[in-house]
């Protein structure tokens, strides 16, 4: 007679890995390193081609967050279970707690210069939670019919002396959260509808791989000329009536596109990790596998990040400052060399298997007795 295997619930049931979704977060990581700590370049072109690092990587980055919902909630085959729907529902929510309080805390110990995407995070995770298990296709045409409106509210938003005066109220930190700040979680939720969707239909599939990729490429192709088109709101001598309808939509435009972008990404690093031939296979994953392990680890190189280029601020003429092309280059292969190191020899990311923990999903749980006759 052999003991029955133990019951898989949604505390134990592990969750599906892709290493090109993982490769996409990486790639992610490192453009935030760059929109966070270049320098200003000598040439406009130059700065332009930095300036993709601001916007494109936040929304990768959301974009892989709803896909790693989509997976740990059961991909293609999602919980059906009321109670272990629950109990999933249960440990997001601890995580999206300890997220909020570790970035309220991180930026009130090391003041960094830039945006801290911790709390917004934690924040998006929670608003998340009622969505989780929305069907594949419900949940990417949700993401898509809302992320052609709520940029433009977020741009209207920034634009109004009440909400921004709103921001600096008792209110503030919900408004930052929600409509004004760097990460607006309006925007977040349907860049992670999107990603929720695609690990629904199967993200990893030849199918949904060559839908996706074919979709996505032709609305950045539309939607980022069209957005260059526009008055740009930024400029000083624009028509302060022209700016008014410019700057929503154009905003619209360019996170219709820049999200399009990350799918692309995506779709390209899931097919060179798993579609392509044994060989090219093996050779993408051999190269990528420093930045897939950054992407298997987002919490700890991200917060490890922050530390470093806190540590690094300086005064140049008179200005504070952490901009430096050594640091960025010192952020990047550190981390990637520190990720595959710590995967190869340990597994799961320090602060991944801390906050992994306290959520209670690595907690074993009791074995339900053997029933009927012995099974082997």
């Amino acid at each position: 007679m052999t003991a029955a295997a133990p019951r898989t619930t949604a505390s134990t049931r592990a969750a599906v890995r892709i290493d090109g979704v993982d490769a996409a977060r990486g790639i992610a990581l490192i453009g935030m390193f760059v929109a966070h700590v270049a320098p200003a370049a000598a040439t406009i072109d130059a700065n332009e081609l930095i300036a993709l690092a601001d916007d494109r990587p936040r929304l990768l980055f959301a974009l892989t967050a709803g896909i790693g919902l989509g997976l740990i909630s059961g991909a293609v085959r999602p919980v059906r279970d009321r109670g272990e729907r629950g109990t999933l529902r249960r440990q997001i929510a601890i995580r999206a707690v300890l997220l909020i309080a570790l970035g309220v805390l991180v930026v009130a110990m090391l003041r960094p210069l830039v945006f801290v995407i911790l709390d917004v995070y934690g924040v998006a995770f929670l608003v998340m939670l009622p969505l989780l298990f929305l069907p594949a296709r419900v949940a990417m045409v949700l993401g898509t019919v809302l992320l052609t409106m709520t940029p433009a509210i977020t741009a209207i938003a920034a634009r109004d002396p009440q909400t921004v005066e709103l921001a600096d109220g008792p209110l503030g930190l919900l408004a930052t959260w929600f409509l004004v700040g760097a990460y607006p979680v309006i925007i977040w939720i349907p860049v992670m509808l999107i990603g929720l969707g695609m690990a629904r239909a199967g993200v990893a599939s030849p199918r949904v791989v060559h839908w996706s990729a074919l979709i996505a490429v032709a609305v950045a192709s539309v939607t980022l000329p069209l957005a260059r088109l526009l008055p740009d709101p930024g400029e000083e001598t624009l028509d302060p009536s022209t700016a008014a309808w410019a700057a929503p939509v154009r905003a619209s435009l360019e996170t219709l596109g820049n999200t399009a972008v990350g799918v692309v990404v995506v779709a390209a690093t899931v097919a060179l990790t798993a579609l392509a031939r044994p060989a090219a296979r093996q050779v993408a994953r051999t190269a990528l596998s420093p930045i897939t392990a950054m992407g298997a680890m987002p919490l700890t190189i991200y917060t490890a990040h922050l530390v470093v280029i806190a540590a690094s601020k300086r005064r140049v003429d008179g200005v504070v400052t952490d901009d430096s092309w050594p640091l960025v280059i010192g952020l990047v292969v550190g981390s990637m060399v520190f990720a595959w190191l710590w995967q190869h020899y340990i597994g799961r990311g320090p602060l991944e298997m801390l906050l992994r923990w306290a959520s209670g999903r690595s907690r074993p749980e009791a074995q339900e007795p053997a029933r009927g006759p012995d099974r082997p």
